[in-house]
């Protein structure tokens, strides 16, 4: 008997595992490559010489790792809603997803920038900043990374809506296994990937690079969108393990692979020659058009590639990969202020920032990792962690 969309998948849980680590290394690359916003970054900018490998390896993260994580929550999701009914699926959502994102808003947020932050001064005196930090409702702004879970837990919203008014088909009969029926081919999927590139070049023109509205980069939420979608239509129509385990998909991640990098660095070289590297965050630009493109065309192929990945590699489980994978949440949680106390500690290191970015990565993981097993041993935490 083939086990149901439900049941539990352990190289998906390795695959959440591994973009969690992926998120932990993109923030300490932005650290020391002044590549993007954070925190707390280095005091010591580099060359755009010296960015140019961070900016190849951080838009290749950015081009897929998040909207894995939204395709892979969108195919439980549909799930869940089907189990458990619209009313239940919204309560169960508001607890694991709204608990956790008040948590980081109301306590991790206020102590990195009132406890560890060294400018905090600046605040005045921290009881009278916190007060008005709730006051005002500026907390809704400052969700750090779990922006993502505030994402997610509107488009559940949004999905438990839609569902009261459309019902569920019945499930596929083989809806867990691997099978290519109903799956787009490899041309629907290069242009849905080509016309979520046009999309997002689009929404560029008013959102570009760098904006933000409550915390959440609009720029980049085309794909986000369309990936949560695609995992609850990948549920509903019985094709999720199919796709990974096809052809196209190990092709596609392929072609990303080796494509994405030749192309975005001509890309790169050739809007720097014309003198005008702001062209690449959004307008209408040659930059800003070529990069939304690549970036779409790239970041579906290398999440197909990882489903690929994943799914053949790592589709078992043992004691050490289970424990890395229930803690692999509370991990993207508590990673913020651990990072931010790690770099003030390396300030006096020499500063290499490829070695310093390596060393963030590893030691903010093994200290995260520790953090999220005490929280998941303490009463309260563990529930939402």
């Amino acid at each position: 008997m083939a086990p149901s969309v439900s049941s539990r998948l352990p190289w998906v849980d390795h695959l959440r595992t591994f973009a969690i680590v992926l998120v932990v290394n993109m923030h300490a690359c932005v650290t020391y490559s002044h590549v993007g916003s954070w925190y707390y970054m280095s005091d010591h900018e580099p060359s755009l010489a010296a960015k140019f490998p961070f900016i190849l390896w951080q838009a290749h993260l950015q081009s897929f790792f998040m909207g894995l994580l939204f395709f892979i929550a969108g195919y439980f999701a549909h799930g869940s809603l089907n189990r458990r009914g619209a009313a239940s699926f919204v309560r169960e959502r508001l607890f694991r997803l709204g608990l956790p994102t008040l948590l980081y808003m109301l306590v991790i947020h206020p102590f990195i920038l009132l406890g560890l932050n060294p400018w905090h001064a600046q605040f005045g005196p921290a009881p009278a900043y916190y007060a008005k930090f709730v006051r005002t409702g500026r907390f809704f702004g400052s969700s750090g990374p779990m922006w993502f879970a505030f994402a997610l837990l509107i488009f559940c919203l949004i999905l438990a809506a839609w569902r009261i008014g459309a019902p569920a088909a019945k499930p596929p009969a083989d809806a867990a296994a691997p099978s290519l029926s109903g799956a787009p081919t490899l041309g629907e999927l290069w242009v849905f990937a080509g016309a979520l590139g046009l999309i997002t070049f689009a929404v560029r023109l008013v959102q570009p690079l760098g904006t933000n509205v409550l915390n959440m980069q609009l720029c980049y939420f085309p794909q986000y969108i369309a990936f949560f979608a695609a995992g609850v239509v990948s549920a509903r129509r019985g094709w999720f393990l199919g796709l990974a385990a096809s052809p196209q998909a190990r092709l596609s991640g392929w072609i990303a692979l080796v494509g994405g990098p030749v192309v975005l660095s001509v890309l790169l070289v050739a809007g720097i020659k014309a003198g005008n590297t702001s062209a690449f965050d959004g307008g209408w630009h040659w930059q800003a058009f070529g990069l939304a493109v690549w970036e779409q065309l790239t970041g579906c192929g290398l999440a197909l590639g990882m489903l690929a990945l994943f799914s053949r590699r790592m589709n078992r489980e043992n004691t050490s990969l289970r424990w890395l994978s229930d803690r692999s949440f509370a991990v993207y949680v508590l990673h913020p202020p651990v990072l931010v106390a790690l770099t003030m500690a390396y300030r006096t290191l020499p500063q290499n920032p490829v070695l310093l970015a390596a060393l963030l990565t590893v030691t903010g993981l093994a200290v995260s990792f520790a953090l999220a097993d005490g929280a998941r041993r303490t009463p309260g935490l563990r529930a939402i962690l």
